[in-house]
């Protein structure tokens, strides 16, 4: 048995001297330790509807609700700080390897926001129209800074990362992939400066007979590799057509877009030859230029819009100019972005085919 002191030589009146004693020298020591933890600051950001948007750093704990978002963060080299994705982000594991298993927030346009909550995000990355602002407004109330950037479009991609990784404290990452993607896309502008013909371009979308218009990144897209976009004019960014307006407007390329999206585990491009095909033998396109002379082509939505969209661009570009782009290679571009900003080599298969040239 251990000994015992008296009780009796345990007093308050000689405890008491040494807890305040020891009260004091304890707060001293937790002011020391909190003086060794940065302060939380606020710092405000521009989101792609123009709202100022106050968000506390440093940002440790993200919600990523789409891929393009999910895309940037992984070329910005934080994707350690996601900890929720998007259901969506399932139908290509491949492509996204440990972000694919973890845990889901719902779809990109409907989310669980009781599930985003539950994360306890210090932000929350959406598009700038989906989903609907209830998602602001509840994650407003929780103390949730939601960040709507769309990474998707060609005129705003470099200003939404740049502010992305501002935000994050990764501005060199940012400024290594805006020199790489405004070089690029610099050369594609020169090879076409003097170009006087733009050849008339049909544009289908996912599904059938919807096209693209003022206000989407195809026709965007479109533009930028030098083609006229025959729903240029139309007051829809997606409007839908009729078979006999396509072949009126008598275009010289056929493009249309593969909603598959997981051309990085195709081995072979059947897929996508396998809609161009679809596409040539409909009713009376037959008469279509585009058609008759084989410049139909296919291409993944991979590459169609969103970060990637500077690939379908050289593709475009090649099908539109070939004899301006001959030597621009799109898979070597993709393979340098995949490898030098998403760090995973470069596989998979993306566009159609080319089929032999037929004149008549």
């Amino acid at each position: 048995m251990g000994y015992r002191f008296p009780l009796k030589t345990i007093s308050n009146s000689h405890c008491r001297p040494w807890g305040v004693a020891g009260l004091v020298l304890m707060g001293i020591l937790l002011v020391s330790a909190a003086s060794l933890v940065p302060p939380a600051r606020a710092m405000e950001v521009t989101d792609a509807l123009g709202r100022h948007v106050s968000v506390a750093t440093p940002v440790r704990r993200i919600v990523a609700l789409n891929s393009d978002a999910v895309e940037i963060l992984r070329t910005l080299g934080v994707q350690e700080r996601v900890v929720a994705v998007h259901a969506e982000i399932l139908r290509e594991p491949a492509f996204w390897g440990p972000l694919a298993d973890l845990p889901k927030a719902g779809g990109w346009r409907t989310p669980n926001l009781e599930a985003i909550a539950a994360f306890e995000p210090d932000l929350v990355l959406a598009y700038s129209r989906n989903p609907g602002e209830e998602l602001d407004r509840k994650m407003a109330a929780m103390g949730i800074a939601v960040l709507r950037l769309d990474f998707y479009k060609l005129a705003s991609l470099e200003a939404e990362v740049r502010t992305l990784g501002r935000l994050l404290g990764q501005d060199k990452e940012a400024q290594a992939f805006c020199e790489w993607y405004t070089g690029r896309l610099a050369l594609v502008r020169d090879r076409l400066a003097g170009v006087t013909h733009q050849p008339a371009v049909y544009i289908e979308s996912y599904s059938d007979l919807a096209t693209t218009g003022p206000g989407s990144g195809a026709h965007e897209m479109c533009l930028s590799a030098g083609g006229r976009n025959i729903a240029g004019n139309m007051a829809l960014p997606y409007p839908k057509v009729t078979s006999e307006w396509v072949v009126a407007q008598n275009p010289a390329v056929i493009v249309k877009a593969a909603a598959w999206g997981n051309g990085y585990q195709a081995t072979d491009a059947s897929y996508f030859n396998g809609m161009r095909d679809s596409l040539m033998i409909r009713p009376v396109w037959s008469t279509i230029p585009a058609v008759q002379r084989g410049r139909v082509h296919v291409m993944d939505s991979a590459i169609w819009t969103g970060p990637r969209a500077l690939i379908g661009i050289a593709w475009l570009a090649r099908w539109f100019h070939p004899e301006r782009f001959a030597d621009v290679d799109p898979e070597s571009w993709h393979r340098e972005y995949l490898e030098r900003f998403q760090g995973i080599p470069y596989q998979g298969v993306y566009v159609s085919e080319p089929i032999p040239r037929v004149t008549h």
